[in-house]
C-alpha cells in the first residue's frame, strides 16, 4: 500500500492539484535557449545580465507586498493572480523581442513568481497541517518539484526543434503552460480552518504595518529562523546562478554546441528530479540541517571543479550539482516551515526569506556579468564556491550558538529524520509548536 493512500482524501486532492500547478507554472520552455534568443535579438552580455539583475531586485521589492497580499486576501487568490500574470509575462518576448520587451517580461516574471513563492509553500503546509498530514510536507514539496522537473526532461530536448520552426514558439508554449496552472489553482480547495466561512480561506484582516510588526515579532522570537534563511541563501543563489544565469555561458566556454544545451539541461533536470522525489534517502541518514550543509558543499565543489574540466566532464559535474540540489530543496523548505510556529504571518515570513535570496542573486548576476565580460569564468566558479563555503560556516556557527543558548525558545539538535515512520523533529520558534 502506498504512503499516499494512507492520507485523507482531502489531503490527497491538495497534493495532486499542487503537483499539477507546480508542474505547469514552472515549465519554462524557453529556459535552454533564452540567452541565445536574446543575443540573436541584438542584446549584449552586459544588457542581458543587467536585466537579470533587475529581475532579482524586482523580487526583493515585490516579495513582502505579495506576502502581505497572501496573508490578507488568502493564499489561493494570490496563486491565481500569480498564474494570470505569468501568462502575460511570457507573451511579451514573443510579440516584442527587444530590450524593453525582455525587461518587462522579466519584471512581470518576478511579480508572478513572488506572488506564488511564499503563498504556494504556505498554502501547501497549512493545508496538509489542517488535514493532520504535516509530516508529509517535505515529501509533497519534493514530489511536486520532481514532477515539474520530469516535465522539463521530456520537453527541453525538443526546444531546439521548436525554435527552428518559430524562434518565439518556446514563449508561446510557456504562456500555454501558465494557462494550465491557472486552471489547476482555481480547483484548489479552501484551507481547513475551524471557524472559516464555507468555501473561503481564513484571512488576516490586520493592516500591512500590523502584519509586518507581527512577522517581525515571530522572526525575533526564533533563534533558528535567521540562520536557516541564510542557509537557504547559499542553496538558492548557487543553484539559480549555475542553472539559469551561468548555464549557457559555461557550456559555450567549454565548446559544447548550442544544439546540445537542451540535452545537457535535460540530463541535469533528470538528476535533480530523481533526487527531489526521494528526500527521505538523505533524511534517514543525517539530520536536516546537516544534510543541507553537506549537499551545498557538494554543489560548491562541483561548480569549482568545472573550472578545470572539459565539456564532457563539465556536463557530468553539472548533473552532480543538480542531483545535490534536488535533495537539498525540499529538506531546506521543511526546515524553514518547521521553524515558523502556527501564525497568520507565514507567507510574509517566507517572503522575507525570498527577499534575501533574490537580493543576493541580484548582486551575483551583476558579478557574473562582470566576470564574463572580463573573460574570467573559471575564476567566477572558484570564487562562488569559496563564498558559499564561507557562508555555510557562518550559518553552522550561528545554529550551534542558538542550540547552546539558555534564554528564549531553544533550538533542538537536529536528529536523523523519522520520516519513514511518519515523524519529524524540526527547529521551532515556539516550544509548544
Amino acid at each position: 500500500m502506498s504512503t499516499e493512500s494512507l492520507l485523507p482524501p482531502a489531503a490527497r486532492r491538495v497534493i495532486r492539484l499542487n503537483n499539477a500547478f507546480q508542474l505547469s507554472f514552472n515549465l519554462l520552455w524557453w529556459m535552454p535557449v533564452f540567452y541565445d534568443y536574446q543575443r540573436r535579438s541584438g542584446l549584449g552580455d552586459a544588457e542581458i545580465f543587467r536585466i537579470q539583475s533587475l529581475y532579482y531586485l524586482a523580487f526583493c521589492f515585490l516579495e513582502v507586498p505579495t506576502g502581505l497580499i497572501a496573508d490578507r486576501v488568502g493564499a489561493r487568490r494570490c496563486l491565481r493572480l500569480g498564474a494570470a500574470v505569468m501568462i502575460v509575462a511570457n507573451v511579451l518576448p514573443a510579440v516584442r523581442p527587444d530590450h524593453t520587451g525582455f525587461l518587462v517580461h522579466f519584471l512581470l516574471l518576478a511579480a508572478a513568481r513572488s506572488l506564488v513563492s511564499g503563498a504556494g509553500s504556505a498554502y501547501l503546509y497549512e493545508a496538509l497541517d489542517g488535514h493532520g498530514a504535516r509530516e508529509r510536507y517535505a515529501q509533497a514539496e519534493g514530489t511536486a518539484r520532481a514532477l515539474g522537473l520530469a516535465a522539463k526532461i521530456v520537453c527541453w530536448p525538443f526546444v531546439g526543434l521548436v525554435s527552428a520552426v518559430a524562434t518565439s514558439a518556446p514563449y508561446w508554449l510557456t504562456a500555454l503552460s501558465a494557462g494550465v496552472s491557472l486552471v489547476c489553482v482555481l480547483a484548489l480547495p479552501p484551507l481547513p480552518r475551524p471557524g472559516a466561512p464555507g468555501g473561503k480561506d481564513p484571512v488576516n484582516r490586520e493592516g500591512p504595518f500590523a502584519v509586518l510588526r507581527g512577522a517581525a515579532r515571530v522572526f525575533a522570537g526564533s533563534r533558528a529562523l535567521g540562520p536557516l534563511m541564510l542557509q537557504g541563501v547559499a542553496v538558492f543563489t548557487l543553484a539559480r546562478i549555475c542553472q539559469v544565469n551561468l548555464f549557457q555561458p559555461l557550456l559555450i566556454d567549454k565548446d559544447v554546441p548550442v544544439a546540445d544545451h537542451g540535452l545537457v539541461l535535460s540530463a541535469m533536470t533528470l538528476a535533480e528530479a530523481v533526487t527531489a522525489a526521494r528526500p527521505v534517502l538523505v533524511r534517514r541518514r543525517m539530520g536536516d540541517s546537516t544534510a543541507v550543509f553537506s549537499l551545498t558543499v557538494v554543489m560548491a565543489g562541483a561548480l569549482a571543479a568545472a573550472a578545470w574540466a572539459n565539456g564532457a566532464v563539465t556536463a557530468v559535474l553539472l548533473c552532480l550539482f543538480a542531483a545535490a540540489a534536488g535533495f537539498c530543496y525540499p529538506v531546506q523548505r521543511q526546515l524553514i516551515n518547521g521553524a515558523i510556529p502556527a501564525t497568520p504571518y507565514r507567507a510574509t515570513l517566507l517572503s522575507v526569506e525570498s527577499i534575501v535570496d533574490r537580493g543576493v542573486c541580484a548582486l551575483a548576476a551583476l558579478a557574473t556579468g562582470a566576470y564574463l565580460g572580463a573573460g574570467r569564468i573559471d575564476s567566477l566558479l572558484v570564487h562562488a564556491a569559496l563564498a558559499t563555503c564561507a557562508l555555510l560556516t557562518t550559518v553552522a556557527a550561528a545554529l550551534a550558538w542558538a542550540r547552546r543558548g539558555t534564554r528564549g525558545p531553544q533550538v533542538p539538535k537536529d536528529p536523523a529524520s523519522q520520516e519513514s515512520s511518519g515523524g519529524q523533529t524540526v527547529p521551532s520558534s515556539n516550544p509548544r509548536a
